[in-house]
C-alpha cells in the first residue's frame, strides 16, 4: 500500500509495501478533543454500495484490515437494524494487537455495537446479542413496542431511548452514546442511516473504499433517504491505494 495525500519525506521513502497495524492505526487515529463520528463506506466505481445486497463482494483483504482497525479504534460501532439482519453482524472481537492502545486509551477490550431500530424486531438468540465482550446497545424510540424492549433486556442488550416518536433522533443519539463516554464513534451504515446522519449534520468524517469494480444494476449508493437542500462540503484528508483500491479520508470542513 502507498499514501498518495499527504504527501511526506516518509510517503517518498518508504513506497508500495504493506503496512502495519500500528502504522494504520496511527494514519486513523481520532481527533484528541471531543465526540467524534466517522463512517466507514465502500462504493464501486459506479456508485454500488453493495453488490446482491452485501458489501463484502466490493472488498479486498487490505479493505478488511482498514476495517478492522477502525473498528479497534472505536469505542462504539453504530449501525442500522437492516443492516444486522442483512450482514449478519456479530460482536466485536478484541484484537490481541490493539490490546495495549484500548487499555492505554481507557478504552473495553472491545468496542460495543449499538444497534438503531425503531421496532427491535431483531434474533435475540443471535450471538450479538448472546456472546459479545460488552454488552450490545439498542439505540430506539420512546414509541418502541415494549414486549420487544422486555426481550432486549431479557437477552442482555442495554436499550437506549433517543427519540420521542417510534424513530431515533441523531443527535440525540450520538449524545446520549458520548454521556455513557463512547465518544470516538464509528458507524459503518448502512446507507439508509447514513443518510439520516449526514440529513442531520452530525457526519464530522467519512473513510471511503472506492473499489476498482463495476455492477450495473440498481443497488443503492452509500447514502440514503431525502437529499440536502444545500450539498455539505467534505476535505479531502488522506488517501491510501492498492491494486487500483482507494483508501480516502474526508472531514468536515
Amino acid at each position: 500500500m502507498r499514501r498518495l495525500l499527504p504527501v511526506t519525506d516518509q510517503t517518498r521513502t518508504t513506497g508500495d509495501r504493506e503496512w502495519s497495524l500500528d502504522e494504520l492505526a496511527e494514519a486513523y487515529a481520532y481527533p484528541q478533543d471531543g465526540p467524534w463520528l466517522r463512517a466507514n463506506m465502500v462504493s464501486s466505481l459506479d456508485g454500488a454500495a453493495h453488490h446482491e445486497g452485501r458489501s463484502q463482494p466490493l472488498s479486498s483483504d487490505t479493505d478488511m484490515r482498514i476495517f478492522g482497525t477502525l473498528r479497534a479504534l472505536a469505542d462504539v460501532v453504530i449501525v442500522g437494524a437492516e443492516t444486522v439482519r442483512r450482514e449478519g453482524y456479530r460482536p466485536a472481537r478484541a484484537r490481541a494487537a490493539f490490546a495495549a492502545r484500548r487499555a492505554a486509551a481507557g478504552q473495553s477490550p472491545a468496542p460495543a455495537i449499538a444497534v438503531v431500530s425503531a421496532s427491535l424486531e431483531l434474533d435475540f438468540a443471535a450471538p450479538l446479542f448472546t456472546a459479545p465482550l460488552v454488552p450490545t446497545l439498542l439505540l430506539t424510540g420512546a414509541a418502541a413496542p415494549p414486549d420487544r424492549v422486555r426481550a432486549a433486556e431479557e437477552a442482555g442488550a442495554v436499550v437506549i431511548v433517543a427519540g420521542d416518536g417510534p424513530g431515533v433522533e441523531p443527535g440525540r443519539a450520538l449524545a446520549a452514546l458520548a454521556g455513557r463516554g463512547l465518544t470516538r464513534q464509528l458507524t459503518e451504515g448502512g446507507p439508509r442511516l447514513l443518510g439520516r446522519l449526514v440529513a442531520a449534520g452530525v457526519l464530522d468524517e467519512l473513510c471511503l473504499t472506492v473499489a476498482p469494480l463495476l455492477t450495473a444494476g440498481d443497488a443503492q449508493r452509500i447514502t440514503g433517504g431525502p437529499s440536502l437542500a444545500v450539498p455539505e462540503r467534505f476535505a479531502l484528508a488522506s488517501v491510501l491505494e492498492e491494486d487500483g483500491f482507494l483508501f480516502t479520508r474526508y472531514t468536515r470542513t
